[in-house]
């Protein structure tokens, strides 16, 4: 659990420095500069994410129960909150959708979508840390990106019904890749055979 603990302290972290120390990492980059910045960020947040795959990994091989299974229907509930997180991750890399428009904020609500449904199908702690670690960092950062648009008077561009159809589709179709092939490969968990 340590170990899954330290990446996720690496990862978020690296990841909540804008939301927690803004004027800080804007000397940063002036400082040292924004390739470097760029580039310590990156490793840290990669030292980051491979100590929470190996940490989840061994927390998976000794899990601490906290409560009985979820019945199967809030399996199929998250599979649905999954597959809308899924559309709203796109939307945060296609230009010009209508998603993007309406939530501002896509890929950071897709987290929270994506660590809620998961915190809901599960019944480990080392799922508790993971996902609860995860959605507690995505409402925080939801919230300043928010606060940070007001204060900055940013307008997100209305969008096109076209850009937002490729979205949905692309999403879609990546939900449908990784739930009933590459989650079970990957995370060793067949999201439609047993919990997420």
């Amino acid at each position: 659990m340590v170990t899954l603990v330290l990446g996720l302290v690496l990862f978020l972290g690296a990841h909540s420095v804008r939301v927690f120390a803004d004027g800080w990492r804007t000397a940063m980059v002036a400082r040292v500069g924004e390739k470097a910045w760029k580039g310590g960020y990156a490793v840290v947040a990669i030292v980051g994410f491979g100590l929470i795959l190996w940490g989840f990994s061994l927390a998976r091989h000794d899990p601490v129960v906290l409560w009985p299974q979820p019945p199967t229907a809030v399996r199929h509930v998250a599979a649905l909150l999954v597959l809308i997180a899924f559309v709203l991750l796109v939307a945060a890399y296609v230009p010009g959708n209508q998603v993007k428009a309406w939530v501002h904020h896509p890929m950071v609500l897709g987290v929270k979508l994506w660590a809620f449904a998961h915190l809901i199908a599960n019944n480990t702690l080392a799922d508790l840390v993971l996902f609860g670690a995860f959605l507690l960092w995505a409402v925080l950062d939801f919230r300043a990106s928010r606060r940070r648009d007001r204060a900055e008077g940013t307008v997100y561009p209305a969008g096109r019904p076209s850009r937002t159809a490729v979205t949905v589709v692309v999403g879609v179709v990546a939900w449908a890749v990784f739930a009933f092939w590459l989650h079970a490969s990957w995370i060793g968990v067949a999201p439609f055979g047993r919990s997420l």
